[in-house]
């Protein structure tokens, strides 16, 4: 890998890009004006031979799926985003809310075919009280206490946090006692604040997110963090979001993966046009690039689609996360991603991909290699 650099080097006529690279190549921190100017550059091939570098330096040729399923309890939102085609009012003919046993019954469905994880989260209803959602938890581990508890977003923590009248660190202390075992990163979307005025005005900003995950961490919870990108943000505005990521990783350790999330417009009260392909790659390429402390970056394949998902692993990225079973977010903003993929149909990609399949658990602790 590095020899063909080093020729995409040679042929560059771009100095400060290969300033950049030659930095990369020496394991020195970039900032984020060189991040910048990665994004900003047209030598799409460069940019992802440095990523996957960097990714080789990481993980050798492993590229990660874990057998999941995502749960989404309700479409009842209170804050009516307008990215997002998801939410809806209590009356929309649409909403809907699960009962415990629906829960159960998915829960189980997983379990049987092997499932290592529950990845939970939802709209948030004005009129679920704090006890149900610690309720939801404790039932599930109850259930099935060899399932691993991935739940709620720091928005839904904040809110529980705001309608309980306790602290980030007691709604915490309390979901964990219950059996939550890892926090996903949904919610962040772009930590700008103008931003955060046009699409989530009414949701927890970056401050009250950063502090969840802060709080989360300090208790050995693991969490992910995310980025929504392609909407109203600016570059700039990108690469301040991942540098907020990678000072609290910096204090605290305790992100395990960075997942770039694609904006899909279609249904959304904010509309705008669906990222290019290009975007996408070169999003992979630069989080992979700039942040340094992270061992893991998604390329998540509902938002990507398979095949650039697939291109990905290739730019920097080490996992397509998993089987999902029945996403439904994304799916609402238009993506025509299949809802689940199968163990086979995932080896299948990463192996075309030129990859190792390893299935892991949420922890990324190695299940099984599919050599």
């Amino acid at each position: 890998m590095e020899l063909v650099i080093e020729d995409l080097l040679k042929m560059s006529g771009d100095k400060e890009l290969v300033r950049i690279a030659e930095k990369v190549l020496e394991e020195k921190r970039l900032t984020e004006e060189e991040a910048l100017y990665l994004y900003r550059s047209d030598d799409l091939a460069l940019v992802g031979h440095l990523a996957e570098f960097v990714n080789r330096k990481k993980n050798g040729m492993n590229a990660y799926f874990i057998i999941n399923r995502q749960i989404n309890p309700t479409n009842v939102c209170v804050y009516q985003c307008d990215f997002c085609a998801f939410g809806v009012k209590r009356s929309d003919p649409k909403a809907y809310e699960m009962e415990m046993d629906e829960i159960l019954k998915k829960v189980e469905e997983t379990y049987r075919m092997g499932g290592k994880e529950i990845h939970m989260v939802g709209g948030i209803p004005a009129h679920w009280d704090y006890d149900k959602y610690i309720n939801i938890v404790k039932t599930i581990k109850d259930h099935f206490p060899d399932i691993v508890l991935k739940a709620w977003t720091a928005v839904e923590i904040h809110h529980m946090a705001k309608i309980s009248k306790k602290s980030y660190r007691e709604v915490l202390q309390e979901l964990k006692e219950a059996g939550l075992d890892a926090l996903p990163g949904g919610g962040a979307e772009i930590f700008s604040e103008r931003v955060r005025k046009i699409i989530a005005p009414y949701k927890a900003n970056a401050e009250e997110y950063l502090e969840v995950h802060r709080t989360a961490h300090e208790l050995g919870i693991p969490t992910n963090a995310t980025m929504l990108y392609g909407h109203v943000e600016t570059l700039e505005e990108r690469v301040e979001h991942m540098k907020r990521i990678r000072d609290l990783q910096d204090e605290t350790g305790g992100f395990q993966v960075f997942i770039p999330l694609a904006y899909w417009p279609e249904g959304t009260r904010l509309g705008g046009t669906r990222t290019s392909s290009v975007d996408d790659l070169k999003t992979i390429a630069v989080s992979r690039l700039y942040l340094d402390n992270f061992d893991h970056i998604k390329a998540y394949w509902v938002t990507l689609g398979e095949k650039v998902a697939q291109v990905a692993l290739n730019f920097g990225a080490d996992d397509l996360d998993g089987t999902i079973e029945e996403e439904k977010i994304v799916h609402s903003a238009g993506t025509t991603s299949a809802y689940g993929h199968s163990v086979e149909r995932l080896v299948k990609l990463i192996k075309k991909a030129g990859k190792i399949p390893v299935e892991r658990d949420t922890f990324y602790r190695v299940v099984r290699v599919y050599q």
